[in-house]
């Protein structure tokens, strides 16, 4: 038996039917933002920071002045999500 042959063997036996053809067909597509995905699952996390900065919208609805603003509560709400994804999204990158 060949070189050639072991390996087709081998391929054969751990690779099922027709996986070539999904493979490629998958590497023709977009490739697809993780991020999103994990900051959508990491937002029930940061409930009290997102109910913070929405506090802070309430209470400066009327600000005439420009002069209030939630940036602080605003950061605090992404970097709740932030600290949440970091550690999974990194563990999907290649």
């Amino acid at each position: 038996m060949t070189m050639e042959n072991s390996l087709q063997n081998l391929n054969n036996k751990h690779t099922p039917p027709n996986t070539f053809h999904q493979l490629s067909a998958m590497a023709d597509e977009e490739p697809v933002d993780q991020k999103r995905y994990l900051e959508e699952s990491c937002k029930p996390k940061c409930v009290k920071p997102l109910l913070e900065y929405q506090a802070c919208i309430k209470r400066i609805h009327g600000d005439e002045s420009g002069q209030k603003h939630c940036t602080g509560q605003y950061f605090d709400y992404w970097s709740c999500i932030d600290k949440c994804v970091a550690p999974k999204l990194f563990s999907k990158l290649k």
